[in-house]
């Protein structure tokens, strides 16, 4: 996005996209199912300070805020995100509406060489995490395909310990973007749905091969139980 490379119009533009955010998140009707299970790990983590992994396909990240309540009773999170000129747009947004960044991420298969800071991101992921707190990572992001997960989570959750949530969210009406994944964008009064699966763990002795794939399934099934709940279609990517 070659605008994007002017200070003042990343300025300007993450500035107003992070308060119409604000604004529209505000006027969002809202139905939860499973929210039981997020509010029960989200303790434990202040209890036993261990944290937590969040988790939601790339095509909700306008919306992720959401579903992580910002206060001394939760614990606190950050956000995975690529350091492309984009990534650092929505960063930026990001970072004034609650989810400050970790900047990196995978290496492409084709070139590990341009890791893209991913062995550090993957670092400073660890660290945050031990010491109690939660990390925002969109499985399928930055370039997708959409909706398929690599090992990175699983890695996460093994080195960590942390229990990963699954979280569908979905609105309608909402802005789909021609994007690869087909971001939405919220609009005020949307209802909106927020469906939570109970968490992923990596327990001694599992296969870490099969896991992507499994937790995969599992978040493409919360997120197309939040699509029916508010009546949107999935659209072909």
């Amino acid at each position: 996005m070659r605008p994007l490379r002017s200070p003042w119009v990343m300025s300007a533009m993450t500035s107003l996209l992070a308060g119409y955010l604000r604004l529209t998140y505000r006027t969002l009707r809202w139905t939860r199912e499973g929210q039981a299970i997020a509010e029960q790990v989200w303790a434990e983590s202040l209890r036993d300070g261990r944290g937590a992994i969040l988790c939601f396909w790339h095509s909700r990240v306008p919306v992720a805020p959401t579903c992580w309540p910002q206060g001394p009773d939760k614990p606190r999170i950050h956000a995975l995100i690529s350091q492309s000129t984009d990534g650092e747009f929505i960063a930026r947004v990001m970072d004034k509406i609650g989810f400050p960044a970790v900047r990196g991420s995978s290496a492409k298969k084709t070139d590990p060489a341009k890791n893209k800071g991913g062995e550090q991101a993957l670092r400073d992921m660890v660290q945050w995490l031990r010491q109690g707190n939660a990390m925002a990572v969109t499985p399928d992001g930055p370039r997708g395909p959409a909706e398929h997960m690599e090992k990175g989570v699983v890695t996460l959750a093994r080195m960590t310990g942390a229990p990963v949530l699954f979280v569908g969210i979905a609105m309608q009406p909402c802005i789909r973007l021609n994007s690869w994944d087909r971001t939405i964008v919220p609009l005020p009064f949307a209802r909106a749905a927020m469906v939570w699966d109970s968490p992923g763990r990596v327990a001694r002795g599992d296969d870490v091969d099969a896991l992507p794939a499994q937790w995969a399934a599992r978040l493409s099934a919360v997120s197309r139980r939040a699509e029916a709940m508010v009546g949107e279609t999935t659209p072909e990517h």
